[in-house]
């Protein structure tokens, strides 16, 4: 299969198609595109181009195309149709999709489209996955399933999978009941084709079978299927009952939406402080926008900053003495140190708390951190000697750089290893350790225990 390549041939084609209104023509030529490549192609063209090409395509490519194009380009195309064209777009989507789509509607918007759905089954679905959190397996999972019953035989089993994929684009698993509904284990296609057809479904099904319960939260649903490379996951209630499944696209989705969130978390580009506050920001954004997202962090930067000239006029005194003036020209080394170390330390520990593999206490990662930064410290140490022997710098000088420089990045691992640690045990998403938050706070920390320990050495 060729990987399509999106090109301003093919956007302009396609305007040009539309502003001289050639329906067959463009109905032909989009045909042959993947939706997932059209939804591109809409991301790129005019708000009136993107409606009228929604338009005049069938909602069986429409619908997979919602769900691929950008968050904002869906909501400009939503806010065009009218409930009855929606409806006509969800009824095509699988439940998870559908819920998705919904949800970005008007409470009053959402009733009204669910009511032009004239199928049961549909509405019965959206309306039971529209109550689950997004960020749980219940708000991941969709309930188009294949089930069977242990007590069927073969034959039977073989008729109802036929029934029940009708209405399924893909089948990942087969899923065994009892009688109560309750989830069992899952049955294999090759011991199905090739058992005798008066076989009971109880004699050949696999008892062993992964899920997750409806509450667990979608990073539990991630570890989980990343760890055993899954798939599919089917989702059960309180008492085991089955509820629905997962696929690994919705994970995907979801791991790639939180990759995103964290990128500008650590950048500075979402501010998120308090949990379940925040602003989301995208490239394109207004100016307003991307103000209001940035401008907490870089007045955070700034208390940082001041804080730091503060302790600078406190020790202003050593300008005045040849001998001490090095130390002033040290301070944004001690700064840069300490700011490195910090990020490096948080950064590992983050993604080490996102993959799942922080182990033990708190206590021991921080006597390991510690270790190894003596080590890195001794190194770097040696180094500020040797360029104070360079420079014909006094050793005891050197010497008293290097002490502090030693202190001073020990303390900025604690900062980067603890503080996404504690952060992650009260529930905020340990990725805004990464930021500006702990780089400030490390500046003026690194700065302060520099001039004490050398005043403390130095004797000043």
């Amino acid at each position: 299969m060729k990987t399509f390549e999106l090109s301003k041939e093919i956007i302009q084609e396609i305007s040009n198609l539309i502003s001289n209104k050639k329906n067959k023509e463009i109905k032909k030529l989009v045909d042959g595109i993947h939706y997932a490549d059209l939804a591109e192609i809409i991301n790129e063209l005019e708000s009136t181009e993107r409606i009228y090409l929604i338009k005049i395509i069938d909602s069986d490519k429409t619908s997979d195309v919602l769900t691929e194009v950008d968050e904002d380009v869906r909501d400009e195309i939503l806010k065009t149709l009218s409930e009855k064209e929606i409806a006509g777009e969800i009824k095509e989507l699988d439940s998870d999709d559908a819920v998705d789509i919904l949800s970005e509607l008007s409470d009053e918007k959402q009733e009204k489209v669910i009511s032009l759905i004239k199928d049961e089954s549909i509405t019965e679905n959206i309306r039971e996955l529209l109550n689950y959190d997004e960020d749980s397996a219940g708000g991941l999972m969709a309930k188009e399933l294949i089930s069977v019953n242990e007590n069927w035989s073969v034959l039977k089993c073989l008729r109802e999978i036929r029934k029940q994929a009708k209405d399924i684009k893909r089948v990942h698993s087969i899923y065994v009941l009892n009688k109560k509904k309750i989830l069992i284990g899952r049955l294999s296609l090759k011991d199905l084709i090739t058992s005798p057809s008066k076989s009971k479904i109880q004699e050949i099904y696999i008892p062993k079978v992964d899920y997750v319960h409806v509450d667990d939260s979608a990073d539990e649903v991630a570890k989980l299927m990343s760890k055993y490379d899954l798939e599919a996951i089917p989702v059960v209630g309180v008492n085991n009952e089955l509820l629905g499944r997962i696929t690994i696209d919705d994970i995907v989705d979801f791991i790639k939406d939180e990759a995103e969130e964290d990128y500008l978390l650590a950048a500075g580009a979402k501010f998120t402080l308090i949990p379940g506050i925040s602003n989301d920001v995208e490239a394109d954004d207004s100016i307003f926008e991307l103000t209001k997202a940035r401008l907490p962090w870089l007045i955070l930067g700034l208390f940082g900053g001041l804080g730091s000239v503060f302790i600078l006029e406190s020790f202003e005194n050593i300008m005045a003495s040849k001998e001490l003036r090095a130390l002033f020209f040290y301070t944004p080394l001690i700064a840069a140190m300490a700011g490195n170390v910090g990020v490096q330390s948080s950064a590992i520990v983050v993604q080490g708390l996102a993959n799942d593999v922080i182990k033990g206490s708190l206590i021991s990662r921080l006597i390991k951190e510690v270790s190894l930064t003596i080590l890195n410290g001794l190194i770097l140490s040696i180094i500020i000697i040797l360029f104070g022997l360079i420079i014909n710098q006094s050793l005891e000088m050197s010497i008293t750089i290097s002490i502090s420089m030693i202190f001073v990045i020990i303390v900025a691992a604690l900062i980067g290893t603890s503080v996404p640690i504690i952060l992650d045990k009260f529930g905020i998403d340990p990725a805004i350790a990464t930021g500006p938050f702990i780089t400030t706070g490390n500046d003026v920390i690194g700065i302060l225990l520099f001039f004490y320990i050398a005043k403390l050495i130095l004797v000043f």
